[in-house]
Formats: C-alpha cells, sequence, structure tokens
C-alpha cells in the first residue's frame, strides 16, 4: 500500500512510518514539524515566510491582533495547495487531527476535498484535542484532565485557545465533515478512547508505535546521584501540570540535595530534548493523564522511569499486576512522595526501568503496531 499521513505532533506518524516501511509498504508525511520540535516531514508545510521573516512576522501579529486573521494559517494552508498535485495516487490517507493541516476550518474542508478526490480511503486519528473530546473534559465528567485548571480557573482561557478553539462552530463543523468523511476513527490512549466512546462515537484504540530498534534500551547506573529530568513546553505548561512537578522538585531538592542532579530544560528541539534527557534516570512528563503520551512512551522504551499518566483504567486495559510507570496525581506532595520513595529505594528505579522496556516492546512495537493500522484501513 502506499499511504499519506498528514500532520505530525510527537513522531507518532515517524514511528508508524517506519513500521509501514518495514513491513514493505510506502509512507509519505506531510506536516508543519510542530513548530519549535522540528519533527521530520518528507513534505512541509511550515509556515516559513509568515514566521520567520521580520517583516511579515511583524505584520502578521498585528494584523492577529487587530482582527483575528492568522496569516501563518493562511501560509500552511496555501503551501498544502502547492503540494496537492505530488499528493495522489494513495492507497489511504490518515489525518493527525481534523485540524491536520493547520489552515481555517473552511479552507481545510476545501483542501481535503481536493485531496481526497484524488487518492482513495481516508482515516482521522484522535491522539490530542479534538471536538469531541474538548466537549468531554469540559463537561467536568472525568476526574481530572486537561482542561481541569481551566474549570477552576476561568481566567486562566487565554492559555487554553488552542484546545477551547474545537468548541467554535467552524472547527466543529470541521470535525463534523471529517468524521463522516472517514471510513475509520482510530484513538491512540485511553485520554482519548474514554472521551471518544463516552461521547457516542465508534471508534479503535491502537496503542502508539514505538520504534524500539532505533530507541536502545539504557541499562541504569546510580553510582551517585539519582538524576531528575523535567522539559518543559510553555505552550502546553498549564495543561500538563507542570506546576506540581516544579513545586514537588523544589521539595526534593530541599531533603535530598547531595542525593540528587535536577535538569530543567524549556522550548527545546525534538532532538536536543532527548539528548538532554538521555542523562535522567527518572523523566517527569505531564499529570493531567489516565494513560502515556508519545514522550512518555519513548522515556519509557529507554527504561527510564517515567511519571505520568497510569490510572486504573490504564492498569486494567493492558491487565497489568506491576507498575511500567509511576502514576502523575495533580498534587506536589504526593509526587514528592513518589520521588522520595524512589531516591531511597534506587533498586526499585532500576527494575521500574526494566518493566517499562518491557511493556513498549509488548505493546507498542512499531511493526505489530503498524500491521493493526493496515488493518483497521482495510476493513
Amino acid at each position: 500500500m502506499k499511504i499519506l499521513l498528514v500532520g505530525e505532533y510527537s513522531r507518532l506518524h515517524n514511528s508508524l512510518k517506519e513500521g509501514l516501511e518495514a513491513l514493505g509498504h510506502i509512507a509519505v508525511i506531510v506536516g508543519t514539524g510542530d513548530d519549535f520540535k522540528n519533527y521530520s516531514t518528507d513534505y512541509s508545510i511550515a509556515a516559513k515566510l509568515t514566521e520567520k521573516y521580520k517583516p511579515l512576522l511583524k505584520l502578521t501579529r498585528a494584523l492577529k491582533k487587530i482582527t483575528g486573521i492568522d496569516l501563518q494559517r493562511t501560509e500552511k494552508g496555501l503551501r498544502f495547495y502547492g503540494l496537492l498535485p505530488k499528493l495522489k495516487g494513495f492507497d489511504h490517507i490518515q489525518l493527525i487531527n481534523s485540524d491536520a493541516i493547520e489552515t481555517h476550518p473552511a479552507f481545510a474542508k476545501w483542501l481535503l476535498k481536493k485531496l481526497i478526490k484524488q487518492n482513495k480511503t481516508m482515516s482521522l486519528l484522535v491522539c490530542g484535542d479534538e471536538t469531541p473530546v474538548i466537549d468531554y473534559c469540559i463537561s467536568g465528567r472525568p476526574r481530572y484532565s486537561i482542561l481541569t485548571p481551566y474549570l477552576k480557573d476561568k481566567s486562566l482561557k487565554s492559555y487554553y485557545s488552542y484546545p477551547l478553539k474545537y468548541l467554535q462552530n467552524n472547527h466543529r463543523q470541521l470535525f463534523k465533515w471529517v468524521q463522516a468523511n472517514a471510513n475509520c476513527i482510530i484513538t491512540s490512549d485511553l485520554d482519548y478512547q474514554i472521551p471518544m466512546r463516552s461521547m457516542g462515537y465508534n471508534t479503535q484504540l491502537i496503542p502508539n508505535p514505538v520504534n524500539t530498534s532505533k530507541i536502545s534500551f539504557i541499562d541504569l547506573q546510580i553510582p551517585n546521584k539519582v538524576v531528575i529530568f523535567l522539559g518543559i513546553n510553555r505552550l502546553s505548561y498549564i495543561k500538563k501540570g507542570i506546576v506540581f512537578f516544579e513545586d514537588a522538585l523544589q521539595q526534593i531538592q530541599q531533603q535530598y540535595a547531595e542525593k540528587v542532579e535536577i535538569i530543567v530544560t524549556e522550548n527545546v528541539p525534538y532532538a536536543q530534548y532527548i539528548e538532554m534527557y538521555n542523562r535522567a534516570h527518572i523523566v517527569l512528563d505531564q499529570v493531567y493523564a489516565f494513560d502515556q503520551g508519545y514522550n512518555a512512551l519513548e522515556a519509557m522504551a529507554k527504561g527510564k522511569v517515567v511519571f505520568t499518566g497510569a490510572e486504573d483504567e490504564f492498569t486494567d486495559h493492558y491487565d497489568l499486576t506491576e507498575r511500567v510507570a509511576v502514576n502523575a496525581l495533580p498534587d506536589a506532595g504526593a509526587i514528592a512522595a513518589e520521588l522520595s520513595y524512589l531516591i531511597e529505594n534506587p533498586d526499585e528505579i532500576i527494575a521500574l526501568g526494566k518493566r517499562a522496556r518491557a511493556f513498549i516492546e509488548k505493546e507498542h512495537d512499531y511493526i505489530k503496531v503498524a500491521n493493526i493500522y493496515l488493518q483497521a484501513w482495510t476493513q
């Protein structure tokens, strides 16, 4: 098969591409690279002019502030339009999101109509913010979610412009159109499967693909200090509950100054981010989650102890009897207590890291997962 993967926010599509290619298929990625993360794509639709050409950048910012018109989204759509002659003859298209082209919803719908017309089937992957997911979260039904801080404090609305846009009528209509034209909807983990099913959608959960042939297991050694890593993305700082990690780290630094080394980074490209956390024994990922996102899975594949979503729903789904990650609650004291236990019991860090790698190999192998995708697309 020849597959077109539209959009890339976490390296999910890159790993899926590698799995598909290992099975003898052709896969092509078109996307923006997701800003500073700079993920690999075969065809880029990044807004190079309006993001990097200073006079245009100033105009873009001023126009957006005054009128709400986003020239960067316009440029992305135009770049996608220019690529349409090359994006034909595919057996299947997968959108990583209804907003995968990252342009204006009406323009996106027009472009997608053209894209579908010159190819065969299309699927929608829900692995991040999406209209039904945000509908579910804003209802307050889950114990907690990325919207919990906003629901508690509406003054945070400006920090939630990205997820809340999916509640706007134009984005809602785009999702409905994509859903109606997709032969299947796939979710990447329980943080999306639970909301989609709760909102009445028939979806299939396919675990994130992780290329363990490219990610080497690092046998943890703790000769002196326990190294703890926190990578901050300011755009998702509140949504991921980073403040709880920061507060917990302050407590740990005071209590175990001679036993720990703490590394904190902010808004660094993906390749640099990975290089910086390679030394870590413990990686702090996110709080408001039931399951693991892509960054957590890659760290687990390396044998790191990851503080992330690992709720009962997750352990039940995978029938786990031992921890493969630490469930990070929105409670700095609870996080500090978990960190303290691991610092005092370094053998558990090593054991947990080995279990994490084994879990990734069993449930997230990129070739095994690619096969499941192929089956879903051709049903």
